[in-house]
Formats: C-alpha cells, sequence, structure tokens
C-alpha cells in the first residue's frame, strides 16, 4: 500500500478533477488505475510522490513497454500521472513535474475505421423478425442516430424524450435538430436527417405503447423494457449484434458510425470546418484525420477506374493526425 500521505493526495487531486473537469466517472476511473499504478511504483522503490525523478519515471515508461504495453496506452498513462504532477506544483509541494518531458514510445498512427456508404446504409435498413417489433424499432432508431447526426455514445444515452431543464440532450422533432450535452459539458445542436426523424416517429409510437403507464415516469429516450435508461454497454451489444445479422463482415461499434458520418460528409462536401462543428472538436486537428480517409477512398476510387493506375506508386498519404483519446 502506498504512504497514506500519498494516497491522501491521489484522493485530494481524484476530487479536484471530478469537480472542475466534470469528468465522466468511467475516465475517472481510468485516471484512478493510472495513479494506482503510479504509487505502486513510486512505493515499490521506497520513494513518495514529491521525491520522484525523471529518470525513475523513465525506466517505469521503459518497464510497461518491455512488458507489452501499447504507447499509445503508456502515452495515455503519463497523461494522467502529468496531470497530477501539474496540481502538486499548483499547491507548492514540488518545484519540478519529473514527468514534464517524459514521452511515450513512437506508435503508429492508424487511422479509425468507418463503414463504407453501402454498408452503413444496409446496417441502418435493416429489418429483423417481427416478434420483436418494439425492440427492432429503437435499435432502428439508435442506428441512424448514430450515423445521421455523428453523436457520441455517452450523447446518444443522454437523450430525453421532451426538453426539459435536467435533460442532458433531447431531439427538436419540429426544427430537425438534436441538442447534446458533449464533452467538457459542452452543448451543441446538430441537424437531423429526414431517415433518422422517421426512425424516432416510429419508436415514439412504439416506446408509449410497450411501457404503458411507465411511459410519464422514464424520460429517457432510450430504454429497456423496464423503463431503465439504456447503458452505452447494452447499445454496443445491440449494434454488434445488428451488424451480424446485417451481413456486415465487420463487427460494429457506436463510435464506427460516427467515423463513418464524418468521413461521408466530408467526401462530399470537402468542408472539413463544417464536420469540425458537427462532431463538436474543439481543435480542428482533431478532424483531420478525416482528411486521410478521404484520400484513402479517392485513392481507391482511381485505383479501380484509372487504366493507368497500376503502374502508379503508392499514393502519398496526407500529414497524420491522431483523434482525441476520448472523442
Amino acid at each position: 500500500m502506498p504512504p497514506a500521505d500519498d494516497a491522501q493526495l491521489v484522493q485530494a487531486y481524484l476530487e479536484h478533477v471530478r469537480v472542475e473537469k466534470r469528468l465522466a466517472e468511467r475516465t475517472l476511473a481510468l485516471y484512478s488505475l493510472d495513479l494506482d499504478k503510479l504509487t505502486t511504483e513510486v512505493h515499490r522503490n521506497g520513494l513518495t510522490l514529491v521525491s520522484v525523478q525523471s529518470t525513475q519515471v523513465r525506466r517505469w515508461v521503459a518497464q510497461m513497454h518491455s512488458a507489452g504495453r501499447s504507447p499509445r496506452g503508456i502515452a495515455l498513462i503519463l497523461s494522467g500521472w502529468r496531470g497530477l504532477y501539474r496540481w502538486l506544483a499548483r499547491q507548492g509541494l514540488i518545484h519540478h513535474n519529473p514527468v514534464q518531458d517524459v514521452r511515450a514510445p513512437k506508435a503508429g498512427k492508424p487511422l479509425p475505421k468507418a463503414l463504407g456508404v453501402d454498408d452503413s446504409v444496409r446496417l441502418a435498413s435493416h429489418a429483423e423478425a417481427a416478434d420483436a417489433p418494439e425492440l427492432e424499432s429503437r435499435d432502428r432508431c439508435i442506428t441512424e442516430l448514430l450515423y445521421g447526426c455523428g453523436l457520441r455514445i455517452g450523447e446518444l444515452v443522454g437523450l430525453d424524450v421532451q426538453a426539459s431543464a435536467q435533460a442532458r440532450g433531447w431531439i427538436d422533432v419540429q426544427a430537425g435538430e438534436a441538442h447534446v450535452l458533449g464533452k467538457g459539458s459542452k452543448r451543441r445542436s446538430v441537424p437531423v436527417g429526414r431517415a433518422a426523424l422517421q426512425a424516432l416517429a416510429d419508436w415514439l409510437s412504439i416506446r408509449s405503447i410497450w411501457l404503458g403507464e411507465r411511459a410519464a415516469h422514464s424520460p429517457a429516450l432510450f430504454v429497456g423494457a423496464g423503463g431503465q435508461r439504456l447503458t452505452p454497454q447494452h447499445i454496443r451489444v445491440r449494434l454488434k449484434r445488428r451488424s451480424q445479422l446485417a451481413g456486415l463482415t465487420t463487427p460494429v461499434h457506436p463510435h464506427m458510425l460516427r467515423h463513418s458520418f464524418a468521413s461521408h460528409v466530408l467526401q462530399s462536401s470537402g468542408d472539413l470546418r463544417a464536420v469540425q462543428e458537427l462532431l463538436g472538436h474543439a481543435s480542428i486537428s482533431t478532424t483531420q484525420v478525416y482528411t486521410r480517409l478521404d484520400f484513402q477512398h479517392l485513392a481507391k476510387v482511381y485505383d479501380a477506374a484509372h487504366p493507368r493506375a497500376v503502374a502508379r506508386a503508392t499514393p502519398p498519404e496526407r500529414p497524420p493526425a491522431l483523434p482525441d483519446p476520448e472523442d
């Protein structure tokens, strides 16, 4: 176990980021796990948090890398450690952040996985057997909103049936807009297409019958049979199942539909700034990853259509950019 003082410092920092950054419970839990790794190494080496030096942090990074942890995973751990030491410096407990200049090993920069347009439409249009029409209607509406609006899974599960002071999000059917609460508690509005609005209307009509009297006590738009708000994990399981039944070769997860939305809008419009606004990205650099997806699409079209493409060298890639770790 870490010394009592170190444990108290970690708990005080976690409470600070919970209040100041309004972190989601899952993110806060990941922060806690990363800091547990830090205090374990500190204690194993007979140190305290405030006595750690950069050389020791570099050695721990090398050990994690040798043990098989990915460069991206190490980078996320270092980010959590770095934040703790910044906070300790603001408290006047240290004079130098030992993690500040420590970097994770270099890693490849994979592109986000996106479906093709045909597969996206097939997934959204797929109709299951009629023995569970309420589940089919609900899952189709979920799929249409994820792909048609580019919502994050947290934004989707936060949607309520009606707008209210307590609602994290809702859909204005008349205006054709979804109002959601995104990362950093930032609100944004995104347009809702005709197909998604029709799927929503179908689901709402079935939802009220399915829940009966419980409908009045269930503000959540997407619920289970008991009227409880669906969890992100439940939606992931249902979407994966739907993709398999639709005959897609790749199991689909909610964020893949967000990537598909962004890629397809960019391919059609070429307007990177608009895609940034629709996705709710704070920085354009986060959105730029989709220019590489767009270029890949164009290169495939060229290779398939141009008679001289066979002799062409491998196409150059756009400057790489990684998506936000939590986006």
